[in-house]
């Protein structure tokens, strides 16, 4: 559905309302997207006298719509077929998509068509955005006359939540369902156990009510800030059985699936602190007061594979989805390769090392829950040591897991943290709540591509859909959730429901921007950088300015002064060709929207040259590409994932710098990254080689030592001889990554990322 049909749908619509001056009808804003929709001469009026009619088989979608019309106009609604003035939900077995609709709204009827009450849910769905904000106590609602034919791309389309980290109460993870259920989201993956809490209640186990559902203290600030520091107060809490019954239920009126998720054989230490006997060491540890991953996992004896069973007995007992969730993510081997017991194991087993452990650990799990009539899911880490033979991959650290697993023939959901943790921060603004890291903003969620490319068509059936994700260690209360689930999950939701051919990220910027009324009638905290400027750099040093939304104009300064009403409209990109302060503000009319704009540039002597680098950064961190180390403008201190970092995973990087014309060269300054709890390692060594028309200088830095939380900027001062000063023509760096993130580190096992900034050169 492109930008230019939703103009023409508000053209059609602002000629009907000028033929009927009464009636104001709102132009379709539906999200996600549906796969068809035309807007027609009319409208349908609800009022007094209407009446919804039901098919037996849409049981769950009437129920839905009726108790909502009722809690929104305050009055009961009839039930019974009318050839006039009815919503009528109708069975129509020629739409074969199970959860495929058809709505047709006309000045007769509304009538929705489905074969599955799922269908018919979604359709009602659509049909509450054709309605106002504000329908409350309306006598009249008035929708506009509409054919849809919708259908969703993704069979399965998923949010997850933490409650580990944080946990949060039963009514506000219903109110997070809702909001699903609003965007046909159909699957609600519950993170429920992990090192800082163990979150359900097993009848079997009261200690892990007793003990492991309550930490003693927890780390205040960020991880990568030190000294840690605790708050010293007790935190915890779990859900009841009854109370996990109570949400299934509600999830289950909404279409929605529950999927548990029960961490093994890592994040294991809050079960382990309940349970010391699950561990290699039979040590007592605590349930761990600080995020990350730690080295108390479970130890892979028959006492631990009983007590997971009963576990996950009590499990499936409660969650009738057909998918059971068992992590394996993170697994540290440190405790298992000095452990007797797993030592046993891969000997009795015939294992070549600990990887082949964690997969004999997964596939045995995998049997038991099969021989129940579920299937796992679990973290792509799973693939290590060879995949369990029924598994669903969940790939979240790039795709590369969901390549493997598709082309073997298993099941993914893509969930790769380039695209789809809400836990990294949306803005670049340095007033955004404290968050893990990383750079997500709503754009670059909108434009994931859930197919990898390496797929054939045969083997992109195996991708069963996408999945956005919120860890909680930032977030410690539920409108915090809100403001970094919204409207990212707004997003994904198109992600997954709409074609690609609907796809076009300028009208879902605009119908947000309406959906902002429903999201502030459901009282949702959602962040708002609609109106925030982008800034680009050409290819001519010229600097670009741009909003997303439409009907609004951008003024600036470039003298460090806040633009307002009487200032410069932006028409045409900015020179740059000195140091400059660029303050810039969206503007309505004369009022200004959003935040304050302000980017600074520095006016260096690498600006304009010519740059190659030797390896691509990763997709998932591209910055602004080679020419973004040398144009003036420095990343974000905080926001590793923003346009101007580039980020390479576990490759040596060679840059080289080619001058316009030989200059004098007086200062270096390299910027990297530093942030080991998100596995990036500023480099330990480099080397920087400068040539004139004669000679070369290199300058070896061996042993770098990096004392700081995040920003490692390295100065270099050149010595120049009085007698001769020397130009420049060239300049190579070449900067090594730091290799595997030993034991004891996040992250250990893999490779290490490097993340590097603005090359100043003076």
């Amino acid at each position: 559905m492109s930008a230019r049909f939703l103009i023409l749908c508000s053209l059609i619509l602002t000629l009907f309302s000028c033929a009927e001056p009464q009636v104001k009808l709102l132009s379709p804003s539906i999200i996600p997207a549906p796969q068809s929709l035309q807007v027609n001469a009319g409208h349908f009026t609800i009022n007094e006298e209407t009446t919804l009619s039901n098919n037996d088989d849409f049981t769950a979608s009437y129920n839905f719509l009726n108790n909502f019309l009722e809690h929104a106009t305050g009055r009961t609604w009839k039930t019974k077929y009318s050839e006039t003035n009815s919503i009528i939900l109708e069975y129509d077995d020629s739409i074969s998509s199970k959860e495929g609709y058809s709505i047709e709204s006309n000045e007769h009827n509304i009538t929705i068509k489905a074969s599955t009450d799922a269908g018919a849910f979604y359709a009602v769905q659509s049909l509450l955005q054709l309605m106002p904000v504000d329908i409350a106590h309306r006598t009249e609602i008035h929708i506009p006359a509409v054919t849809i034919k919708d259908e969703p791309s993704f069979k399965y389309r998923g949010m997850h939540l933490d409650v580990s980290r944080h946990m949060y109460d039963v009514d506000f993870i219903k109110k997070y369902i809702d909001a699903m259920a609003m965007l046909k989201m159909n699957n609600f993956h519950w993170h429920l156990t992990d090192d800082q809490g163990w979150r359900i209640e097993i009848k079997k186990y009261p200690r892990l009510q007793e003990v492991a559902a309550f930490r003693d203290s927890t780390l205040v600030g960020h991880y990568n800030d030190t000294p840690h520091q605790y708050d010293g107060k007790r935190y915890g809490g779990f859900y009841t059985q009854e109370e996990v019954r109570e949400v299934i239920a509600f999830a289950k009126a909404r279409h929605i699936n529950v999927i548990p998720e029960i961490e093994i054989p890592g994040h294991a230490q809050a079960a382990i602190a309940a349970y010391p006997e699950l561990g290699c060491t039979g040590e007592n540890v605590q349930v761990a007061m600080k995020w990350g991953v730690f080295e108390d996992i479970y130890c892979p004896s028959e006492e631990t594979f009983t007590f997971l069973e009963n576990v996950l007995d009590e499990v499936m007992e409660l969650f009738p989805s057909k998918y059971i969730h068992i992590g394996g993510d993170e697994v540290p081997k440190t405790q298992w390769k000095s452990s007797p017991i797993a030592q046993q194991v891969i000997k009795e087993n015939g294992l070549t090392d600990e990887y082949e452990l964690q997969s004999y650990f997964i596939q045995r799990m995998e049997k038991y829950l099969n021989s129940k009539g579920r299937q796992i899911i679990g973290w792509d880490e799973i693939l290590e040591g060879g995949l369990a033979p029924n598994a669903t991959v969940m790939s979240w650290r790039g795709t590369k897991g969901a390549v493997e697993a598709a082309k073997a023939g298993h099941d993914v959901i893509m969930t790769p943290t380039s695209h789809a943790y809400f836990d990294y921060y949306q803005s670049e603004n340095d007033d955004e709540p404290l968050a893990i890291g990383g750079f997500l903003p709503l754009e670059k969620v909108y434009h994931f591509n859930p197919i990898p490319v390496e797929l054939n068509d045969e083997e992109a059936i195996h991708v069963l859909g996408v999945q956005g994700n919120v860890w909680t260690e930032y977030m410690t209360t539920s409108e915090q959730v809100e403001y970094m689930a919204f409207p990212r999950m707004l997003a994904m939701s198109e992600v997954a429901w709409s074609a690609d051919e609907n796809k076009n990220y300028d009208s879902f910027i605009n119908r947000v921007e309406f959906f902002h009324k429903r999201l502030d009638e459901m009282d949702i905290n959602y962040a708002n950088h609609l109106y925030e400027i982008e800034g680009t750099l050409n290819e001519g040093q010229a600097y670009e300015l741009s909003t997303k939304t439409i009907g609004k104009e951008i003024r600036f300064t470039t003298d460090g002064s806040d633009p307002d009403s009487s200032s410069t409209v932006y028409d045409s990109p900015i020179p740059f060709t000195a140091d400059m302060t660029l303050k810039a503000q969206v503007f309505e009319d004369d009022d200004s929207l959003g935040r304050l704009f302000t980017q600074e540039f520095l006016y260096h002597k690498g600006v304009g040259a010519t740059i190659s680098i030797n390896k691509e950064p990763h997709k998932s961190y591209p910055g602004s590409g080679a020419n973004g180390l040398i144009n003036g403008i420095k990343g974000s201190d905080s926001r590793y994932g923003d346009s101007e970092w580039l980020g390479f995973w576990g490759e040596d990087i060679e840059i080289e710098i080619n001058f316009k014309e030989p200059v004098e060269i007086n200062e270096i300054e390299l910027r990297f990254y530093n942030a080991p709890g998100q596995w990036i390692y500023s480099p330990e060594r480099y080397e920087m080689v400068l040539k004139t028309d004669f000679d070369e200088t290199v300058i070896d830095r061996m042993d770098v030592k990096n004392n700081s939380n995040s920003i490692f900027e390295v100065n270099h001062k050149l010595f120049t001889p009085k007698a001769f000063t020397p130009k420049y023509k060239k300049m190579t760096i070449k900067i090594p990554n730091y290799g595997i993130i030993p034991d004891g580190h996040q992250g250990a096992g893999n490779k290490a990322w490097t993340f590097i900034d603005e090359i100043i050169i003076k």
